[in-house]
Parts: structure tokens; sequence; C-alpha cells
């Protein structure tokens, strides 16, 4: 479980497929601090298992194993050497609960149509595929490449967003241009709405 406060930006390093997988390497400082093979981190939003760390200095290496799934349904397939990843930790018992319920399950895809200063903020307009629109309301919260996001606006197709400095500043939002695409992920807790309240409707009888 995590909650969408990112911790640092790391640094994509290599990406090589494998037959088994598609090997993901990232340059991390603080969140490889403590970090184990086995242990979890989120990445752009994604919740992967480290299989390989080794410390070079002052940061980590880290290395994944990414099955086609994850793959096809990232934009950690768009990434290159040097492209900015969000990082965040698992929140531990006794963790302070920032942001909100972040599984690090991606639902899919959006893309930026809109990415631009507005005086001290910055606006971010996300198109939206319907299996994400269905759960975005109006001041809910949605994971966006893993930062816990307040939703500022709702359009049939999208929703708005506002960044304040220091989220631009901390994330990889920084490297993000008009037409990039964004890994999404609704709040559980409209899932878990939705699901309660179609078991409470009556079954018809055939």
């Amino acid at each position: 479980m995590f909650t969408g406060i990112v911790e640092e930006a790391g640094q994509v390093v290599r990406i090589q497929p494998t037959p088994e997988a598609i090997q993901l390497t990232i340059r991390a400082q603080k969140t490889g601090r403590g970090l184990k093979v086995g242990g979890s981190l989120a990445v752009n939003g994604c919740c992967l298992t480290a299989v390989r760390v080794r410390r070079t200095g002052r940061s980590t290496l880290i290395q994944f194993d990414l099955l086609q799934e994850t793959w096809q349904r990232t934009n950690l397939q768009f990434a290159r050497p040097g492209t900015l990843v969000n990082l965040e930790r698992p929140l531990r018992a006794g963790g302070e609960f920032g942001g909100h319920f972040v599984t690090g399950h991606i639902d899919g895809l959006g893309r930026i149509t809109r990415w631009e200063r507005a005086g001290h903020d910055h606006v971010l307009d996300i198109a939206a595929p319907p299996e994400v629109m269905r759960y975005i309301v109006f001041k809910g919260s949605v994971a966006v490449d893993g930062i816990s996001l307040t939703v500022a606006g709702v359009e049939r197709d999208g929703f708005r967003i506002w960044i304040i400095p220091h989220t631009y500043e901390v994330t990889n939002l920084r490297q993000r241009r008009v037409g990039d695409a964004v890994n999404l992920e609704a709040d559980l807790l409209g899932k878990y709405v939705e699901k309660f309240l179609e078991a409470r409707q009556p079954r018809r009888s055939r």
C-alpha cells in the first residue's frame, strides 16, 4: 500500500528485454536506502518488486523484472535511459498518511492534453479512458504517475488538476509534455462503493 506522496524522481538507467521479462534498471537516492531484494517500490505509481539492488556511492541501482502485462498497461513502455520516474516506498505501519489509498495497480493510461504554467502554479489536463473516468469526481483523489492529486475539474473524457510548485519540482512532471502518457489509478474507495451498490441491486428473475 502507498499514499501517493512521491519521495523523489529517480532516473531510468537501462531497459533490457529478455526471453523471460523486461529488465528495468533505475537509479535512486533516498528510496534506495534500506531496500532489499524482494522489496517493493512504486515506480510511476506501479508497484514493482526489486530483483537486484546495488549501491554505487550515494545512489542505488535497482533492477525490476516487468511482465508483458505490466509493460503494456503502463507508461514504462515509453521510458528511455534518462527518463525520470516517480518513486515511493510502501507505507510503514504507524507512518504518516499524507495522500490517499494507492495500491500500485494501474487502471489505465491517460494522455496529457494541456500542460502549462498559470501564475505560480501549473494546470494539467488529462484525457482518460472510460474505465478510469467512471471513478473521477470533482474534488476527489486520483494517482497520476503515482502522485496523489486532487481533481479540480471533470469533463466527459478527461479531468483537470492544478499542480503547485513543490509537486512540480520533486516529481517527473517537470519533464512531461503535451501528448505524454501517464499512469492512472482511480481512488480505491470509489471501486468498493461501486461493488457494494452492485451487490445490493435486486436480481432479476429469468
